[in-house]
């Protein structure tokens, strides 16, 4: 269990500015405000963790890039638009990033890059793929609805089906990493 919290943990963190973009901009319908705040918040993220001196992954730095980046067009353009179409463009870069082999092992515990590396590389492309399909969703949604059916149904189902495919991988690669062990157990044992 732990684990699972760990890695949910850094998932939340790498999702925290545009969580928290879509929570201010639907509880304010303000988008100047929501853009500023997520914005401020990703910058602070990283500046944390440069003053900790942690490590920072390719993944966090390019979360920050697309999120300086889509804000500030965001606010120069102050066009709905392209506030909708802004996920669009960001889930089919982090889908690129995704195809990165092995970007999947930072929210891995040790065992399962172990035990399960081979799973955990399909993963690594079921995401990427789940990113790709979530930018075409986005669009589809973004050019045919409202502004504030857009936020909510994109919202929910930003968060849904991240969460589902991450429970889905995690109990995968508990269950096989289970399995790979107490064979080399028994393995070992005969």
């Amino acid at each position: 269990m732990k684990h699972l919290l760990d890695a949910g943990k850094l998932l939340l963190l790498d999702m925290a500015s545009t969580l928290f973009f879509l929570v201010v901009y639907l509880t304010t319908g303000n988008v100047t405000l929501a853009v500023v705040l997520g914005m401020a918040l990703g910058a602070a993220q990283i500046g944390w963790q440069f003053l900790r001196k942690k490590p920072i992954d390719t993944m966090q730095w390019m979360s920050l890039f697309l999120v300086l980046g889509a804000g500030a067009a965001t606010l120069i353009t102050r066009d709905p638009r392209f506030v909708m179409i802004k996920p669009t463009v960001i889930y089919t870069v982090v889908g690129i990033v995704m195809l990165r082999p092995g970007w999947i092992n930072r929210y891995l515990p040790p065992v399962a890059i172990e035990m399960v590396p081979d799973i955990a590389f399909i993963f690594g492309y079921v995401w990427a793929g789940l990113m790709f399909f979530s930018a075409g969703l986005n669009l589809i949604v973004a050019l045919n609805y409202s502004v504030a059916t857009w936020s909510v149904f994109m919202s929910i189902y930003g968060i849904v089906s991240k969460l589902v495919l991450f429970l889905i991988g995690f109990a995968t690669m508990r269950t096989i990493g289970v399995r790979r062990r107490r064979a080399q157990m028994i393995a070992a044992a005969s």
